[in-house]
């Protein structure tokens, strides 16, 4: 994992080759956060059910309980306060290089039958790009509900659950004059790092119209391309972004490939598609939404991109009463009247239904959100974070795991190159979730792993400033049923010392000494020292700034 630098983000950014450059030639992974429910507000995120599930249903809503000439004041004050400065000050402060930003094609265009845009959202996009050249953040566009909708679904603001983008010539051409003007309007601005043309197109529900994708495709660059021809093109797969089959011909010089990553394992069978297209196409990847889920999946999948030199970005910065965001938007008192009524209860009068709406937009606000920071320490693995054992480094035998030749056994550790994914059983598991839209997944056996007598394992991990003091510890939770267990601990080649525990309950050890670390990157091995018949087992690591 490379350290976060802000003099990484300058000047326009392009793909060369496999890797992303900035404007000095500089090589940059982007690690980022996703701005879900700003520009199209999804219901899940607000915790409304289905009658509430995307932004004109929402609109529907508030209208009809407060009236016209309120909602339209509602919905100024949410664009504004949803995300502000604060926000991207922290992003940036957090060692974030990037945000994305979906936008929803009706915040941008007026209704009618021709082209006319609106001017006063076009600012908050002007806005928020200039907050984040002030900040030092790439931003990427997308277009995350096109005219007519490009998935049918709810998350592209889908008018009647139809693709109706791919199926209405007059919906691909307001697309097609949409990304011109966005491209005319920002071709000089060098913070804006690349168009997301299209969020998560076709779900395999509607894959007859598949073919359409890339054709489209082909059209919006070449009208991008006759206005700005510095800003990389960044393309997504069918059916939410994973399919890639679509992908024939290469479309630009100046391409990206996203794919987004929920609720399957966090290992490299699971992406290795979009690997071998990147050797193919050579081009740079991009997982452009991941999350949902928690933070010992977090610390597991984006090590997983790191290793890969795989760009991402978490979804979401924010959203209401979860605590596996970065921020958390705390529901009002009264919220549930309105779920009520969208599933069919009584209507609050407006007096009650407006009170809850405005408390609801002073909890927008950053200063009024719970902040969550060891959900950025997961995303980035730094102290103090909770590495799940399993996910050690994802580069392979003799540089992320070793397996001694006279302890023969090397059960416990998952393959990496391999389809065979095998976990020893412990007593905790680790939950899946998929993308706000399913019930909670769970692999099917619990997870840790076991070394034998010389196995070892390896992580990496950052420390940053953002510590008062330098010192750190390190525990293992750990089993030794058959004998007294021994890890020691290597910290940057260096002998840290040892931890040691013999039962069949689980226990956490903590390492006696601490150890001072310079702001950067760290390794930590963790080695066998256990007879041969001792096997030992690991849950998790952790590693903790040193308190007294």
């Amino acid at each position: 994992m490379t350290e976060l630098k802000t003099n990484e983000v300058i000047g326009f950014l392009k793909a060369a080759g496999r890797k992303l450059v900035n404007g000095e030639g500089r090589e940059i992974v982007l690690r980022g956060v996703g701005f879900g429910s700003w520009l199209l507000p999804e219901g899940y995120m607000w915790c409304f059910p289905e009658r509430g599930d995307r932004p004109r249903r929402i609109e529907r809503m508030v209208e009809d309980l407060i009236g016209s000439e309120k909602a339209a004041k509602f919905w100024e004050l949410y664009y504004d306060r949803y995300i502000s400065e604060p926000d991207i000050e922290r992003i940036a402060a957090e060692g974030f290089n990037s945000v994305r930003v979906p936008v929803n094609s009706r915040f941008l265009l007026e209704e009618g039958e021709s082209v006319r845009y609106k001017e006063r959202h076009l600012l908050l996009l002007d806005r928020v790009i200039g907050w984040c050249r002030k900040h030092r953040l790439y931003v990427i566009l997308d277009l995350h509900g096109a005219p007519g909708g490009q998935t049918g679904t709810n998350i592209d603001d889908s008018a009647n659950d139809l693709p109706e983008l791919f199926t209405d010539e007059r919906n691909m051409q307001f697309t097609i004059e949409l990304w011109a003007m966005l491209a005319k309007r920002y071709k000089d601005e060098w913070i804006v790092a690349g168009y997301d043309l299209l969020n998560e197109p076709l779900p395999n529900w509607f894959s007859e119209y598949n073919d359409r994708i890339m054709p489209l495709y082909k059209e919006i660059i070449k009208a991008i391309r006759k206005e700005d021809d510095r800003h990389m093109i960044i393309l997504e797969g069918a059916h939410w972004s994973t399919d890639w089959s679509i992908f024939g011909e290469k479309l630009d010089d100046n391409v990206m490939l996203q794919f987004h990553k929920y609720w399957n394992n966090p290992d490299t069978e699971s992406i290795q598609h979009y690997l071998d297209k990147r050797e193919q196409w050579e081009v740079p990847i991009f997982m452009g939404e991941g999350g949902e889920n928690n933070k010992e999946w977090y610390a597991g999948a984006f090590r997983l991109f790191e290793d890969h030199d795989i760009s991402w970005n978490f979804w979401t910065w924010k959203k209401m009463d979860k605590d596996n965001s970065p921020c958390q938007v705390h529901s009002p008192m009264g919220w549930d009247l309105l779920i009520g009524y969208l599933e069919g209860g009584e209507k609050p009068d407006a007096a009650t239904a407006e009170r809850v709406l405005w408390k609801y937009l002073d909890n927008l606000s950053f200063a009024n959100n719970a902040y969550h920071p060891e959900v950025v320490n997961s995303l980035l693995r730094r102290p103090p974070v909770r590495i799940p054992a399993i996910f050690y480094g994802f580069r392979g035998e003799n540089v992320s795991y070793g397996v001694s030749e006279k302890s023969g056994n090397p059960i416990g550790f998952r393959e990496r190159d391999g389809t065979d994914i095998r976990f020893i059983e412990s007593d905790r598991a680790i939950p899946n979730f998929q993308h706000g839209r399913g019930e909670p997944w769970l692999p099917d056996e619990k997870l840790c792993v076991q070394l034998s007598a010389g196995d070892w394992l390896a992580y990496e991990f950052v420390t940053s400033n953002h510590n008062d003091d330098s010192l750190y510890r390190i525990s293992l939770r750990m089993l030794a049923p058959h004998g007294e267990g021994r890890i020691e601990v290597r910290l940057d080649d260096v002998s840290y010392g040892y931890a040691a525990w013999s039962g069949s309950s689980w226990e956490e050890v903590w390492l006696q000494e601490s150890v001072r670390l310079d702001e950067g990157n760290h390794r930590v091995v963790l080695l066998s020292a256990s007879e041969a018949r001792h096997p030992v087992r690991i849950e998790w690591l952790e590693i903790m700034p040193w308190t007294t």
